[in-house]
């Protein structure tokens, strides 16, 4: 192999280590069997997201993951990886939610495992953390019970004023 070709491999370990460095949510999934479509519609799901997706050689990985400080993911770079991460601090559900989408709907998807803010993360994790509603879906439950109360006491004036007018008649 050419010192340029190895060059040019170091120089693409490196910008990935510092991408994993800066991600909040990491995931190594197992997407073989997936169709063409199928990948190129969770890469634009993904992407609409503010989330990655990255197939890498897996001796690329270890140490792209190395450099980057990453320690316990590597008995999940086995086989055909891909890599889903974000540094999106304000919703790191999102990868996982959208992926346990993808894994529910196709089978032959495999969430391997993940780290999530520095922490070791199992694939039943992953699968709880997927569960639980984005950043958007919070605020709008927080906004539905704080409105109920306003709502219930706008009822209840209305039913005293239907049945005032009621009984005026």
């Amino acid at each position: 192999m050419s010192k340029a070709a190895i060059a040019e491999k170091e120089k693409f370990v490196d910008a990935f280590a510092e991408e994993l460095k800066a991600a909040k949510a990491i995931l190594v999934i197992d997407y073989l069997g997936l169709t063409v479509e199928e990948v190129t519609n969770m890469r634009k799901e993904l992407r609409e997201n503010d989330v990655n997706m990255k197939v890498v050689k897996n001796t690329y990985l270890r140490r792209a993951a190395a450099k980057a400080g990453i320690e316990g993911l590597e008995e999940t770079f086995v086989g055909p990886t891909a890599v889903i991460y974000t540094d999106n601090a304000e919703d790191i559900t999102e990868p996982a939610r959208i992926v346990s989408k993808y894994e529910d709907n196709y089978d032959v998807i495999d969430i391997k495992g993940g780290m999530l803010e520095g922490k070791l993360t199992s694939k039943e994790e992953i699968k709880e953390l997927a569960a639980i509603p984005g950043r958007e879906g919070l605020l709008s439950m927080l906004v539905s019970v704080l409105q109920a109360p306003v709502r219930n006491f706008a009822y209840a004036v209305k039913a005293v004023a239907d049945s005032k007018d009621e009984s005026a008649e």
